[in-house]
């Protein structure tokens, strides 16, 4: 089966991803973790205002099969949380990528290289 793995982002390899544009950057979870996790009944997530620091779980995402915990690829303060989700979780298996993106961030700490490129996230989930 192949995932969907888009070539404007940053992975981690517990399967978040990220975009950035000069002043925030927007996280998710991958085509592959919403597969592995199956149909998505609840997501939990900090509020706008709260600091998040990178490597540090900050929500959760429930399906039927499990619970995962949520993993910040940065550092930074929470600027927008998707509210859609909380409604419409299944949004995470519908469009990953797109509408069912869960945290902006004001990064305070943008190292993206530290980051898993394309190239090497489709290599660890192959």
């Amino acid at each position: 089966m192949s995932f969907d793995v888009p070539d404007d982002r940053r992975y981690l390899e517990s399967h978040e991803w990220t975009t950035t544009d000069a002043d925030s950057v927007r996280i998710g979870i991958t085509d592959f973790a919403q597969d592995e996790l199956g149909d998505v009944v609840f997501v939990e997530l900090p509020a706008e205002g709260d600091e998040l620091e990178r490597g540090e779980e900050f929500g959760v995402v429930e399906s039927i099969k499990a619970v995962s915990d949520l993993v910040s690829p940065v550092s930074g303060t929470v600027t927008a949380v998707n509210e859609d989700v909380f409604d419409t979780p299944e949004l995470l298996n519908q469009d990953p990528y797109g509408d069912g993106w869960l945290l902006e961030l004001e990064p305070s700490d943008p190292d993206f290289d530290a980051l898993l490129s394309p190239e090497d996230y489709r290599a660890q989930i192959e």
